[in-house]
Formats: C-alpha cells, sequence, structure tokens
C-alpha cells in the first residue's frame, strides 16, 4: 500500500505527502487533515521562490494567495495591472519575467517577516475586504 499522499486542496499537482496527514473515515467518507497547514504551505512558497525558471500559472496563484491577496489586490501592489492580466497569467502559463521575480521578492519578503511589506499587504487586503462586504 502506498502510503503517499497527493496533496492537491493547495491547487498545485506535484505536491506528494510521506507525512504530516491523518487520514479519517467520517459519515461522509475518508477525510484528510494536515497537522501544520501554514507550515506546509509556507515551506511551499519557499521552495517556489527557489525554483529555477519562470514560476507556472498555477505556482503563481499558489504564491498570490499564500500572500492572501485577490488578482486585482496582488495587480494594484505591482503597478496597476489589471485583474484581467493576473487572471490570464495564470490560466495561461504567461506570466511576465518581472512580474514574477516581483511576486517572488514579495513572498520572500513575507516569510522574512518585512514589516513595510506586511504593512503594504494588510492594507489592500483591507482595503479589498470594504469594498467587497455587503
Amino acid at each position: 500500500m502506498n502510503d503517499w499522499l497527493h496533496y492537491t486542496a493547495c491547487g498545485l499537482d506535484n505536491v506528494w505527502l510521506a507525512n504530516g496527514f491523518v487520514i479519517r473515515e467520517t459519515k461522509y467518507g475518508t477525510g484528510v487533515a494536515v497537522e501544520d497547514m501554514d507550515g506546509l504551505h509556507s515551506l511551499l512558497a519557499t521552495s517556489l521562490v527557489d525554483k529555477e525558471g519562470l514560476l507556472s500559472g498555477k505556482e503563481f496563484r499558489f504564491l498570490r494567495v499564500h500572500l492572501g491577496l485577490t488578482q486585482q489586490g496582488l495587480g494594484k501592489l505591482l503597478g496597476d495591472v489589471s485583474e484581467n492580466a493576473v487572471s490570464l497569467w495564470e490560466r495561461k502559463d504567461s506570466v511576465p519575467a518581472i512580474y514574477d521575480h516581483w511576486l517572488r521578492m514579495l513572498v520572500i519578503a513575507k516569510l522574512k517577516g518585512s514589516t513595510p511589506v506586511a504593512d503594504a499587504v494588510q492594507r489592500i487586503q483591507t482595503v479589498e475586504r470594504l469594498i467587497h462586504q455587503k
């Protein structure tokens, strides 16, 4: 029996877990609980930042979501890039190199605890939350 778990909930196709998860039977079927989701996602983000070559659209999306940004919010942070452009990059694997590098730098700053970057991301998240409240 294979003890590996193909972890696709993060949106990436190539993540396999050897440990750090529990499989349980529930009344709704088989369920999986990842023991340290934040730690796992930080590890995945670090691996993607260190990856050679450009990010795929799914990898770009994962890092954007890891920052807690919408497509519109990331577009604003990158300098008035449209939400449609970010969506296209993620769907068509066509991320321009400059924005690939910018996103990686933002993730590195978040992982290292850079207060100015964290503050900027938090301001954008707050504005977006206020805009989308009903």
